[in-house]
């Protein structure tokens, strides 16, 4: 096959940035600028190019990257060699090497109606970080976070298991970083990790983690890891855990006799990612749809967990059944006279130390999912998942 290779590269002196003020920049045209970025109630100063080389442990940054233009016009961007530094993602390599930091601006299409991010898109987030670190690397095949090595032998990533924690939610405007690393997850898997901070003051507004396993893409059947995969991958891994788990509990399975359910849910074309199936942030959509109005509207979720079955495809009709774990009277769906019984059945201290509030505020609800395949295939499992939902709190920028 002949390939045209069409670059858009320029020589690098043509890029070279140089360390300077902003109000440098402008000296010849003698025009008054403002040096600093107030993010969140403070001022913090401008990021160079520069700096993010020096952090990345580079002198240089090559800028301009070079498109192929096969025959049949498809283009192919994806670098060949190891970037320390990506200016265009906001993007550097850290962890001595192996692992990637990003910084992001929550945007007004991320957020809700109380102005913080959803929880769809931190889970998007996490996923954009994760395939960026695999650009940055140089091992991206063409596929969907796939290796040279898996794109060779017909392999692609699928997540088992995913589990977030969250304590805050950025707001909009605010200005986070996402650390991401991996690590060995047994023989044949592959664990990675997240942390998203506030860059302004360092709190930790959430952290991740999950564990991968290999896919033949034409038989949809797992596989092991081929030696020349692990070859790839190995060097990456690291000790280090965002979210120490002893022990994983495990998830029931709910049965048609969940208190609530939602059917006929068709994924649609959108839904679909490059590996022609479902994409696991909308299952999280799925799930979320059935929990009661009045437990969002008073509540945040504050962990979730997924254990994941099997892939679902653009064909198939699906089921999401929803059980409370405990009883939801004591979180907002309740009965007119319901407080009063409840009052009267809590313990003196408790209302003597004027702990109510506090009492019911901190005590978590939570729920039991499952997403399954309606009709020929309805005992076949999508997706378990475990959510933890606390009282809303008034979200407020971090002070410096």
């Amino acid at each position: 096959m002949r390939t045209m290779v069409t670059t858009f590269s320029y020589p690098s002196s043509t890029y070279f940035v140089r360390s300077c003020s902003i109000r440098e920049n402008h000296d010849q045209v003698k025009q008054p600028v403002n040096t600093g970025i107030r993010t969140n109630g403070s001022f913090r100063s401008p990021i160079k190019v520069e700096t993010l080389s020096k952090i990345a442990g580079t002198t240089s940054t090559t800028l301009g990257q070079a498109v192929t233009v096969d025959e049949n016009g498809l283009r192919q961007n994806i670098p060949t060699k190891k970037q320390l530094v990506d200016p265009h993602r906001q993007g550097l390599i850290t962890e001595g090497g192996v692992g990637y930091r990003q910084t992001v601006v929550i945007r007004s299409y991320e957020v809700g109606a109380d102005k913080t991010a959803t929880l769809e898109s931190i889970l998007n987030l996490l996923q954009e970080t994760a395939l960026n670190h695999v650009w940055m690397s140089g091992l991206l095949g063409d596929g969907f976070g796939a290796t040279h090595g898996m794109v060779r032998n017909d392999l692609i990533w699928v997540v088992s298991r995913m589990q977030v924690l969250i304590d805050y939610y950025p707001i909009w405007g605010e200005v986070v970083e996402i650390d991401t690393w991996v690590g060995a997850s047994g023989k044949n898997g592959m664990r990675r990790d997240w942390l998203i901070r506030s860059q302004a003051t360092g709190h930790i507004f959430a952290r991740a983690t999950s564990t991968w396993v290999m896919m033949n893409r034409k038989t949809r059947r797992l596989s092991k890891m081929p030696e020349e995969v692990r070859a790839e991958v190995a060097p990456w891994f690291i000790e280090k855990q965002a979210i120490k788990e002893d022990a994983q509990e495990k998830i029931v399975k709910l049965d048609k006799e969940a208190k609530y359910m939602n059917s006929d849910l068709k994924p649609k074309r959108s839904d679909l990612d490059m590996n022609q199936h479902v994409n696991n942030v909308k299952y999280v959509r799925w799930m979320l749809e059935t929990i009661p109005d009045q437990i969002l509207e008073r509540h945040q979720l504050s962990s979730i967990t997924l254990e994941y079955r099997r892939e679902c495809g653009s064909s198939d009709i699906v089921q999401s059944l929803c059980e409370p774990e405990e009883d939801e009277k004591l979180h907002g769906v309740v009965e007119p006279d319901y407080c009063t019984n409840l009052l009267n059945g809590l313990s003196s201290d408790i209302i003597n130390g004027s702990g109510v509030l506090t009492y019911l505020e901190q005590r978590p609800l939570r729920y039991t999912h499952l997403l399954q395949i309606k009709g020929e295939k309805q005992n076949d499992e999508i997706v378990r998942g475990r959510t933890r939902w606390k009282r809303k709190i008034v979200t407020m920028p971090f002070s410096t």
